[in-house]
């Protein structure tokens, strides 16, 4: 699994400070961005939507908590791959899917930091995002594996 540099850490810890104590609102920001509304086609009721911007917003907080050892991540965020495999998403689609989540995430710290981010947090919460998905993604591939074994 690949490492966080500190400078990286010290912004995402620093943007995540205030961040973090509303995660709510903030996922809502999140899956109110017009790309995540086109891609889940918002034909999901309004408490589920909540209940998912509740669900990335946890995941999100668990990396920024273990950004010193993500590696003891490693088995959460494979179950959730599987778990994301397990419902019949194709790879395709999968990785549609992060990547909208991707962007939405990088739309919510922008509308909700303003001038405080930058170029370089923006670059270092895309590093921290990258690490979570391979590790998710190599969750979705060994469950693709089991299930044509």
């Amino acid at each position: 699994m690949e490492k966080l540099s500190e400078k990286d850490k010290g912004l995402i810890r620093d943007s995540w400070e205030s961040l973090g104590k509303n995660k709510v609102p903030h996922g809502i920001v999140m899956f109110t961005s017009k790309g995540h509304q086109n891609c889940l086609k918002l034909h999901l009721l309004p408490s589920y939507r909540g209940f998912i911007s509740v669900q990335v917003m946890l995941v999100i907080d668990a990396a920024v908590s273990h950004l010193d050892d993500l590696h003891s991540l490693e088995d959460f965020l494979s179950n959730l791959g599987r778990k994301h495999q397990a419902v019949g998403s194709s790879h395709n689609t999968q990785t549609s899917k992060m990547t909208v989540v991707g962007e939405s995430l990088l739309y919510m710290l922008q509308s909700s930091l303003g001038p405080a981010y930058t170029t370089p947090l923006r670059q270092a919460w895309l590093n921290m995002y990258s690490i979570v998905v391979s590790a998710m993604t190599r969750g979705w591939a060994k469950n693709g594996e089991h299930k044509s074994n």
